[in-house]
């Protein structure tokens, strides 16, 4: 089977979602699938690469940061990608289209199924569903709403990668819905190091910006200083300096590290030499350093949002608080960090759980739908 994928981010660029579309189209070509890949080019990235058998393209777009595509961009990103998709289809003739991101993807995969008949099945990541991240996206969804819901009923087959997610799409969309989790690589993971000098380890990684809330886990740290603990804040984003800033007002700037935007494989060196992951997110759909967390074997401290409760479940592998209150969250974490047998049985749950989410099997029902798309014909 031929696979043309469209996804606006794609690794080193990105975060969660060019991550899952990274992990498919690597796991498709090892079952024997070809797969070409139209994405973001960015500064020092090689404009074509051939990635472990996938065929990585990237096209001009004019992005600026490595961890966000403003409205402009993602429109150049459509643009360009119908014009490359055009030429590879006509050329390559690929049996489907996966698109990830109703927005923006789903326009250029929308467009080029119209004008080729080549069927595409979406998945949905949650920030390309209305009212998902209101104060990121509400003004982009009034701009396009024209254009959307033809975008989703377009498709041959739309996933979700939470029950969350599914939810809040149908509210806007009348379409039938399957939710296919984000997976990861068991076999792949580096190994988990425990602690050698009874100091928890607590970690952060995900983008420095309003819905992730870094702030959170900062304010819930300073309330715990006298505990014992180290903390890793990985990532970048507009919020950077305000926590490093808010870190030193705190005096724990020796306790809470910085160290920027990090490759996903470092993302992974950390979580090995951690014991906790905090997501204190407003907004999230199936979280893949959550599920990275999970198989990791660390204890999860999630926020009640999105899709985080599908990674937890509440006293045996870790807590969720309301997103938000900064009072839950510190006294989560406080009934961990003073309880080491408890973070311990904790961490040994998650990783009993990780096996629903073994990225084998994400890959197995990609491949399903896929071959279900490919075997459609598309009727606009």
């Amino acid at each position: 089977m031929k696979v043309l994928v469209l996804c606006h981010e794609f690794p080193p660029v990105g975060g969660g979602g060019g991550r899952v579309a990274r992990d498919i189209a690597l796991g498709l070509a090892r079952r024997g699938h070809e797969i070409r890949i139209l994405t973001d080019s960015f500064d020092g990235l090689p404009a074509e690469e051939l990635l472990e058998g996938v065929r990585v393209e990237r096209i001009p777009s004019q992005r600026r940061a490595a961890f966000q595509a403003e409205f402009a961009e993602m429109a150049r990103y459509d643009l360009a990608a119908f014009q490359s998709g055009l030429k590879i289809i006509r050329e390559w003739q690929p049996d489907a289209i996966h698109t990830h991101f109703a927005v923006p993807a789903g326009a250029a995969a929308y467009a080029l199924s119209k004008m080729t008949k080549v069927p595409y099945l979406l998945t949905a990541h949650l920030g390309d569903v209305p009212g998902a991240v209101p104060d990121k996206t509400d003004r982009w969804f009034k701009l396009i709403y024209p254009l959307t819901p033809l975008i989703w009923k377009g498709a041959a087959r739309v996933v979700a990668v939470s029950q969350y997610t599914r939810s809040l799409a149908l509210k806007h969309y009348d379409v039938p819905i399957n939710v296919i989790h984000n997976g990861v690589e068991l076999s792949q993971l580096p190994r988990w190091q425990p602690a050698q000098d009874g100091v928890a380890r607590i970690v952060f990684a995900g983008r420095f910006v309003a819905h992730k809330n870094p702030l959170d886990l900062v304010e819930a740290l300073a309330r715990l200083a006298h505990l014992p603990w180290t903390c890793v804040m990985a990532g970048d984003g507009e919020q950077l300096e305000t926590v490093r800033g808010l870190a030193e007002h705190h005096g724990l700037a020796g306790r809470i590290h910085l160290p920027g935007w990090v490759t996903p494989e470092q993302v992974l060196e950390h979580f090995g030499q951690s014991d906790i992951l905090v997501l204190p997110s407003r907004s999230e759909g199936l979280s893949v350093v959550g599920v990275q967390g999970l198989a990791m074997g660390l204890a999860l401290v999630l926020s009640d949002a999105g899709g985080n409760p599908e990674l937890v479940r509440p006293g045996e592998n870790g807590f969720l608080f309301p997103a938000g209150d900064v009072d839950a969250l510190a006294s989560a974490l406080e009934s961990l960090l003073s309880a080491p047998g408890k973070l311990s049985a904790l961490q040994a749950r998650s990783r009993e759980l990780a096996a629903d989410f073994e990225l084998g099997k994400i890959v197995g029902q990609y491949e399903q739908a896929l071959g279900e798309v490919a075997a459609k014909e598309q009727d606009f």
